[in-house]
């Protein structure tokens, strides 16, 4: 990984003149005028139930960041909001659950809204050792650094509250950690601006690769083609000569051969070599497979039939497992590839049932309308826009690792200066009034392309 202080961001900062032994292999060597202490020093337990339902903005923990669940998108949520806490701003919301799973890193979330969130988190409130923004840092360091993995009991390695009772913490003073936050704030607030830059560009660049494929699969190649009225509202004009049908008629249904597995089930697995897909792609490595096939996945339910944050279509080959989430279709005959552009393409919302969790039903999905080209057109189809494409998808995977560098680069760094293997009190003296939004709030939903955190269980 880059060396911090060989970048724009952390040119001129050097480590402390002193230092000791922190006693922890994976922490080393700590400012020696630094404070140890356990973590009921620096940390409480908070949980005050949302009795008499004083409280009904529900917030929830997304990649890292406390959000506020939408109106219809909350997914499966209690009649009665009793059983949450209410939390508020300053609160430190924990994820405690599931750590041997990598995947779901970001497990530590600021609040800056009152409201309410499930009990099956732990909320901290900070003591007057520690500043908010300090021992959220300090906390999230411990997360991106993984250190929190070896902490927890039990096969999912669930963490109590007695686990951060007991972890030592080493805090500098108040002066010192407003030091550390103002540098963080203005450093990461670059960082991410970058980030979303990125992010946008990317968007656009998918946009106009959806539009090259929505054109050639649902228009053909000829632009001087005779069009018909399809007579079907959401099909309208279509080729002559191409073929109206259903999604049944182009495929055989393999959903009775789906198995869910938990996350239990999979970490207990002693290898992990066969994709595990979900409704928007692979979400783990499991030791068996279920398939053997080329296939195409199109999602049944989750928030993403709405938002279309990640590819609802996608293309399954050889060997992997197939969890309840996704339908699993077998074409019959037809180019795998151009109905897979042809299947992104489709609207699903008026097939979309569930107001609180939306899904998308075998029956409706089987019974859509298309309009499908010739099977002597379809691989022209294909290699038209895959060539028309290319350099798009190209500059895509470009700017994608570009994100991924920015984002190991923001872990070193956070990681550095909470950890003091860096001095920045000099630097953040020098730094200019920060006037935008807070560091962490960037759109960290660009993680995973999607704005709610999605844990796919047995359902």
């Amino acid at each position: 990984m880059t060396d911090v202080t060989s970048t724009p961001l952390g040119a001129g900062l050097k480590p402390y003149s002193e230092y000791k032994d922190s006693g922890l292999p994976w922490l080393g060597r700590v400012p020696g005028h630094w404070q140890t202490a356990p973590g009921f020093a620096a940390f409480r337990k908070k949980q005050i139930k949302n009795i008499g339902l004083k409280e009904k903005r529900v917030l929830s923990l997304s990649y890292g960041r406390i959000v506020v669940k939408p109106e219809g998108l909350r997914g499966l949520m209690p009649d009665s909001f009793e059983t949450y806490q209410i939390v508020e701003p300053g609160d430190i919301i924990i994820r405690s659950t599931d750590l041997q799973n990598d995947k779901t890193s970001l497990r530590i979330g600021m609040v800056r809204d009152r409201g309410i969130i499930t009990s099956a988190y732990i909320c901290m409130k900070i003591t007057a050792a520690v500043l908010p923004e300090f021992g959220y840092q300090l906390l999230n360091t411990y997360d991106l650094c993984k250190v929190l993995y070896g902490m927890g009991s039990g096969l999912r390695q669930n963490l109590a509250w007695t686990d951060f009772k007991r972890m030592p913490v080493f805090l500098p003073s108040l002066e010192e950690q407003a030091a550390i936050v103002r540098f963080l704030d203005h450093a990461l607030l670059r960082l991410d601006k970058a980030i979303r830059a990125k992010r946008k560009t990317i968007a656009l660049l998918n946009e106009q690769k959806q539009a090259i494929i929505h054109r050639a699969v649902t228009r053909g190649l000829d632009p001087d083609v005779k069009l018909k009225d399809s007579g079907i509202p959401w099909l309208g004009q279509i080729p002559a000569h191409w073929e109206i049908c259903r999604v049944k008629d182009q495929f055989l249904c393999l959903n009775p051969r789906r198995i869910p597995l938990s996350s239990v089930d999979r970490g207990a697995m002693t290898s992990h070599q066969y994709d595990y897909y979900g409704a928007s792609g692979v979400i783990d490595k499991v030791e068996d497979f279920l398939f053997d096939d080329e296939l195409l996945l199109i999602a049944e339910d989750g928030a993403n039939l709405v938002l279309r944050n990640l590819p609802l279509a996608i293309i399954a080959r050889g060997k992997f497992w197939v969890n309840n989430h996704a339908h699993i279709l077998k074409p019959k005959g037809c180019n795998l590839e151009y109905m897979a552009g042809y299947m992104e393409t489709l609207n699903y919302q008026p097939w979309i049932s569930g107001a609180a969790q939306p899904k998308l039903t075998k029956d409706r999905l089987m019974a859509i309308a298309i309009a499908v080209a010739p099977a002597t057109e379809q691989s022209a189809i294909v290699q038209h826009y895959t060539e028309q494409t290319q350099p798009l998808i190209s500059t895509i995977k470009t700017t994608v690792r570009e994100i991924e560098l920015l984002r190991e680069y923001r872990t070193r760094l956070i990681a550095d200066v909470v950890t003091g293997k860096l001095d920045v009190r000099d630097a953040a003296a020098r730094l200019p009034q920060v006037e935008d939004a807070p560091a962490d709030e960037i759109e960290l939903a660009d993680i995973e392309g999607a704005g709610e955190e999605m844990v796919e269980e047995d359902a």
